[in-house]
């Protein structure tokens, strides 16, 4: 699945999830241009980057409009603190909503004419977390329900020219996984609960956003495509105290 002479622009791609996409798209050949507010404290070889705050519309025009080329557009920047509903007000909600959700679509329709003219494609980079309860991280659930959608509705609105397609991530081990799971033996309990037996790692999403880059994936658009190691075990199956003789 080469992608040689190709250019692919990755969002956030200075750590953690995005840098192992950025990664894998360098190790498969194609440029790549990593933006984001701050630099890459540990630098990927072979990648390149531009400071960009993505919650600045005109900025990021600029930015797509100084390509000379464009081949991907992996939308990754996002994230979320903990916190529940209520202990912040809707307009501390409405940035995170503004991160996972507005900034793809502005970087999306800045893309899109180098895009359609190389007959390009945008993965998104969405989550479990759209697609069932996301308590402490609600307004990031949904933010991510609704880059899903949108991404369908770019698939369909930009075919033939653009292909759109979504990975929906699920929990990957990173340099900050201490911080939500509490350290190696939080890690671990954690990972018993997926079926694959491991949390995922940055490589394993950036070889599934290689894939739908990839002529391999030439007939795939507005696909969501699992990355979750077989998703999460029914908690039923560990409450229920029937067993097969009874």
């Amino acid at each position: 699945m080469g992608l040689h002479g190709k250019v692919a622009v990755v969002t956030g791609g200075t750590r953690g999830v995005g840098a192992g996409i950025a990664r894998a798209f360098a190790d498969a050949g194609a440029r790549v241009l990593v933006c984001a507010r701050r630099p890459p404290e540990m630098p990927v070889a072979g990648v390149e980057f531009a400071p960009l705050d993505l919650r600045d519309p005109p900025a990021v025009r600029a930015f797509f409009a100084a390509l000379p080329r464009l081949d991907v557009l992996v939308n990754n920047a996002g994230g979320t603190p903990h916190r529940r509903l209520t202990e912040a007000d809707a307009e501390r909600h409405a940035r995170v909503i503004e991160l996972n959700l507005v900034t793809p679509l502005t970087a999306s329709l800045a893309a899109h004419p180098h895009l359609r003219r190389a007959r390009g494609s945008i993965v998104m980079i969405g989550s479990v977390s759209g697609s069932r309860p996301s308590p402490g991280s609600a307004a990031y659930g949904a933010a991510k329900a609704g880059l899903e959608s949108l991404a369908r509705s770019m698939a369909v609105e930009w075919a033939p020219e653009v292909r759109v397609n979504t990975l929906v991530v699920g929990m990957v081990r990173t340099e900050l996984s201490h911080l939500h799971y509490g350290g190696e033996q939080g890690i671990a309990a954690v990972e018993r609960t997926v079926p694959l037996g491991r949390l995922a790692r940055p490589a394993d999403v950036g070889a599934a956003a290689v894939f739908l880059a990839s002529d391999a994936a030439a007939y795939i658009s507005g696909a969501a495509l699992p990355v979750h190691g077989g998703g999460e075990r029914p908690a039923f199956l560990d409450a229920a105290t029937v067993t097969e003789e009874d």
